[in-house]
């Protein structure tokens, strides 16, 4: 321990006392803490008010350390050996006792009981566990995850689980990010539900697990995503509210497409044809949201929060960070599993690719765009995710734009120029539908399916099955996944 340690104060893995307590409770409340956390340190000897080293006489220094490896041991459940040692500091002795993170949770005193006497760290200070937290830590130290348990009270039908299935294969293909990997996708089957943990068999009948209840949005579990917009950067005053629930693959979807809603558009421009491009970038923003869903604590039953104020987008994610994760060793993309068999479920439909590159893969993203780097908050309570907002490297904010060419406030794109164009000088696809589409990627930069549905006036499919045309004629490149899929024009036409 250094004086620059010591001045810095309390922290999340660092407690003063600055003697020893005549009641060990006092301070056994931390011990068990920090073994149900990420380990710490009570250091004796200095005051946690002041920060004064005030030391042991070397007369009785033994016998204190005696005396708090004998309270450790009487007072804990299951047992937690410290690590004890003698430290000098500023010419004087002090006491340190350090505490592993332990791996047989839930840690607690004895005397109060699992019920009330489980303690974990939050935000430097030792607090009571609250049910569901105790819960979590039980999962963590028998080694099993809640989403693979029994969902208490619901049952399903063989017809339920085969929409799943179909449902599952066809986000599979919609999230896939090619025709490749679209023709890799193999049904899945109650078979590869049961060895996810997604259903539970007994007695020869399929029964739903807790995965099952939160992937489909039944089973009485409350599985919602907060979305939200406010003015200036605190909670004071909202200007839009949404709360979507259902099948998490359609509230990643929502929530994401609120977010894309409440954020600025920008554009790169490119001779006379405009790129437009959001001020966060889309993939990264899915991918946060995908990230959230997978990794929160369902014990918890906190909801995911998304909000957008004037500065930053903010999602928030309940449940402290699984036994062994940290947020230095989640930047780096090391990553700890919370619920198995969503994170099977969510890698068969191509929502999440390899595990734990997700977060290293979203900082780079928002880092190219010319943002700063993410921030990350918490971790022992919920988890929180911020990006700041901020104008975008060579992108031209969309009024500044729009103004500078004096066009209503209705269009949102630069003067079209195409028809003075002869087709002499750019080559237009024979289909009247594929013209009207390549008119519309060289006024505008990019289409989506949607927009195509909109141009055409044709149904979704169609429409879908027209823009791919295009791009196995090397009119158009596709570029994105699923509802973030847009069709730009093929610069090696």
């Amino acid at each position: 321990m250094t004086i620059e340690e010591i001045l810095a104060g309390e922290s999340k893995n660092v407690e003063f006392k600055e003697s020893l307590p005549e009641k060990s409770i006092k301070y056994m409340k931390s011990v068990v803490a920090f073994a149900n956390g990420t380990g710490g340190k009570i250091i004796f000897g200095i005051s946690d008010k002041t920060r004064e080293v005030v030391g042991f006489g070397k007369e009785d220094v033994f016998e204190k350390m005696d005396a708090i490896a004998n309270a450790v041991s009487d007072s804990c459940e299951p047992a937690i050996i410290p690590d004890i040692t003698l430290q000098t500091v500023d010419g004087k002795t002090v006491i340190v006792a350090e505490i592993s993170e332990g791996r047989q949770r839930p840690y607690y005193i004895k005397a109060l009981g699992r019920e009330g006497g489980v303690y974990v760290r939050v935000a430097g200070t030792t607090r009571l566990a609250d049910g569901y937290m105790v819960k979590e830590l039980m999962f963590e130290g028998s080694n099993r995850y809640f989403d693979q348990s029994l969902c208490a009270g619901m049952t399903v039908t063989e017809e339920e689980i085969d929409a799943l299935c179909r449902a599952m294969k066809e986000q599979a293909i919609k999230n896939a990010h090619n025709e490749g990997q679209k023709a890799l996708v193999k049904d899945v089957g109650r078979q590869q539900l049961r060895s996810w943990g997604v259903l539970i068999e007994r007695d020869g009948k399929e029964y739903p697990s807790n995965a099952y209840a939160i992937l489909t949005g039944r089973g009485g579990l409350h599985v919602a995503t907060q979305c939200g917009v406010f003015k200036g950067t605190t909670k004071a005053v909202f200007v839009d509210r949404r709360e979507y629930t259902g099948p998490l693959w359609e509230q990643i979807e929502e929530a994401f497409q609120f977010v894309l809603r409440n954020i600025h558009l920008g554009a790169s421009i490119v001779g006379i044809y405009r790129q437009d491009i959001y001020e966060i970038p889309p993939d990264a923003i899915r991918e946060l949201i995908i990230n959230a869903m997978v990794h929160r604590s369902y014990l918890d039953h906190g909801t995911i929060q998304i909000a957008v104020y004037d500065n930053r987008l903010e999602i928030t994610s309940p449940g402290k960070l699984p036994m062994g994760q940290t947020l230095e060793r989640m930047k780096e993309g090391y990553s700890k599993i919370r619920n198995e068999a969503l994170a099977h479920a969510f890698s068969y439909m191509n929502l999440i690719e390899h595990w734990g590159s997700g977060i290293p893969r979203i900082i780079d993203r928002v880092k190219a765009a010319g943002l700063r780097e993410p921030e990350f908050i918490g971790g022992e309570v919920d988890l929180r995710i911020n990006i700041y907002r901020g104008q975008v490297e060579g992108a031209v904010d969309m009024d500044e734009f729009n103004n500078a060419f004096k066009m209503p406030d209705t269009i949102s794109k630069v003067p079209d120029r195409t028809a003075e164009m002869p087709d002499t000088i750019e080559s237009l696809p024979k289909n009247e539908q594929e013209q009207q589409i390549y008119k519309y990627v060289l006024k505008t930069g990019l289409i989506t399916t949607d927009k195509a549905v909109e141009l055409l006036g044709v149904k979704q499919r169609r429409a879908r099955a027209i823009l791919l045309n295009m791009v196995e004629s090397n009119y158009l490149r596709k570029e994105g996944a699923a509802r973030s899929t847009v069709y730009v024009k093929n610069t090696e036409r």
